[in-house]
């Protein structure tokens, strides 16, 4: 088998795609990278606390690494701390890097170009398969995740916090993605068939929290398309705190 470590943002996608390269025992996964918000303890994006990161990753049994970063982080900081861990992974043998992407190109070619730089293999499970077919397997198998972060731009404070099943599912907006890749939500999944045991939580508080993106951040996204995006981009989230 060879070698990987599984990029792991704690949600549904990157615990249908670790199931899959579980599965299908091509790779070895060795590995449970996660990128941390060191200022606050939670998961860049998703905002789910440490804790509930840590609990996650006893349950499916791998090791769980982490790669703090500052609350204001410019895309030079982060492509630098990048870089210093995937050359460490490299040279630890680990030269296959899972990631839950479905379906957006542009992330893609960024992840796989700065992989290259160090020799590193990209590997995605997931990529092009339809999306409500993935969420229907997602269900199927057992699995079940709670959203934890919504874009307040393309969805309401009555998103969050909700149980993954057919009734969100049957409520999103046509222009949401059934999955979510377009980052109308984040998840937390909390059990399946990838787990020994369900992570147990409760749910807190939920809030909105807007950011402010400087000239750094645009300038220097992974593509001049995506820095389109970002410029013209709500950057107002509602959150919906998980505690222990």
């Amino acid at each position: 088998m060879k070698k990987a470590y599984f990029n792991w943002s704690s949600g549904k996608d990157s615990a249908l795609a670790l199931y899959k390269i579980l599965q299908e025992k091509e790779y070895k996964v060795e590995k449970l990278i996660t990128n941390i918000n060191k200022d606050f303890h939670r998961v860049s994006m998703h905002g789910l606390h440490e804790s509930l990161l840590v609990t996650q990753a006893e349950s499916i049994g791998i090791p769980l690494e982490k790669i703090e970063f500052p609350a204001n982080v410019t895309m030079d900081l982060y492509n630098k701390k990048m870089k210093e861990k995937t050359s460490e992974l490299k040279e630890n043998g680990l030269v296959n890097g899972v990631f839950g992407d479905i379906f957006l190109e542009d992330l893609r070619n960024y992840r796989d170009t700065k992989l290259q730089e160090v020799g590193i293999n990209g590997v995605y499970p997931l990529w092009k398969q339809d999306t409500k077919l993935l969420m229907q397997e997602f269900l199927r198998l057992g699995f079940k995740a709670i959203t934890v972060c919504v874009n307040a731009k393309k969805l309401g404070k009555e998103f969050v916090g909700r149980i993954i099943d057919e009734d969100f599912l049957n409520e999103l907006p046509e222009n949401v993605d059934i999955c979510g890749e377009n980052g109308e939500f984040h998840t937390f999944c909390y059990d399946g068939p990838i787990f020994k045991n369900p992570i147990n939580f409760k749910i807190g508080d939920i809030v909105l929290k807007s950011y402010t993106l400087h000239d750094e951040d645009s300038d220097n996204c992974y593509s001049s398309s995506s820095k389109d995006k970002i410029k013209n981009y709500d950057t107002s989230f509602w959150y919906c705190d998980l505690l222990t």
